[in-house]
């Protein structure tokens, strides 16, 4: 709905992205998208985010703390800097450097989830679950320009320092304005693996839907990992650029927000491999 105001006036998609994905950034509810997002094995809440606009301007930042938004120091590495990806206590600096405030991420809820998994420390994401809930954002905007935004805090109680997908460009989120933009959610190690994102842009450019692209992508990773993809969820979300929009899963349960001139903000669940 945020994103929907910035495209409604005629704004750019790179704000409407922008715009989106800090509603669940800010919202201490959402356990693993900014503040309240689970931590890791050491009670740290680290995030990864990253954007993309029409002209392949990129940005990112990995495993980050203490910032509430993310995907807008994301931007400003893209837009102030002459890289594209910026870790850890560096991230932090430029942040701070840049004027981003400094909190605690960590809520009461959170805090009091993790130290009941300590009691037994172990880690095994289940499929839909809180682990899975990173927000991938791909829009369209009057001028016919494209851009995307992804942000997480990663898997809850991983190892500190672990990166999925999510702020690397290519895998959990790619923007082609000849052609459309793909994003990622899941286990991110195997997005990277096979360049999710990227690689459901090129199968859209070789000719097929946004629908077919993803629905390739998935069945890419199960063919790579058989045993594996059973037990794990990824999913794909590609619009293409005449609006054309497509998902795809592994398991059933993943869902993706929808809006355009004619659709009022409806939720849908995208079909899966495995029923």
């Amino acid at each position: 709905a945020e994103a929907w105001k910035v495209l409604a006036a005629g704004g750019r998609a790179l704000d409407a992205v922008e715009k989106g994905v800090q509603v669940p950034e800010g919202d201490p509810l959402e356990t693993s998208v900014g503040y309240g997002g689970l931590p890791d094995r050491d009670g740290r809440v680290t995030l990864d985010s990253c954007i993309m606009d029409e002209a392949a301007n990129c940005g990112a930042v990995a495993c980050l703390e203490h910032i509430m938004h993310p995907i807008s120091v994301a931007r400003r590495v893209m837009e102030k800097t002459p890289h594209v990806l910026l870790v850890g206590d560096g991230a932090l600096q430029f942040a701070l450097a840049q004027g981003f405030k400094k909190e605690n991420l960590l809520t009461a809820a959170s805090e009091k989830a993790w130290r009941e998994w300590l009691k037994k420390a172990e880690y095994k994401p289940i499929a839909n679950i809180e682990n899975h809930d990173t927000i991938g954002m791909v829009a369209l905007d009057q001028q016919q320009n494209m851009s995307g935004a992804c942000t997480t805090s990663g898997m809850a109680y991983k190892i500190h320092g672990r990166v999925g997908d999510s702020p690397i460009i290519g895998a959990g989120l790619f923007v082609d304005n000849e052609i459309g933009a793909a994003t990622s959610t899941g286990v991110g190690e195997e997005v990277i693996r096979i360049c999710g994102s990227h690689l459901v842009v090129e199968l859209m450019r070789q000719g097929n839907s946004p629908q077919e692209a993803c629905e390739l992508a998935v069945k890419r990773i199960v063919k790579n990992q058989p045993k594996k993809s059973r037990e794990m969820q990824i999913g794909f979300l590609a619009l293409s650029k005449n609006g054309a929009v497509g998902a795809y899963a592994l398991q059933k349960g993943f869902t993706y927000a929808l809006q355009t001139p004619e659709i009022k903000n409806q939720l849908f669940e995208a079909k899966s491999y495995y029923a």
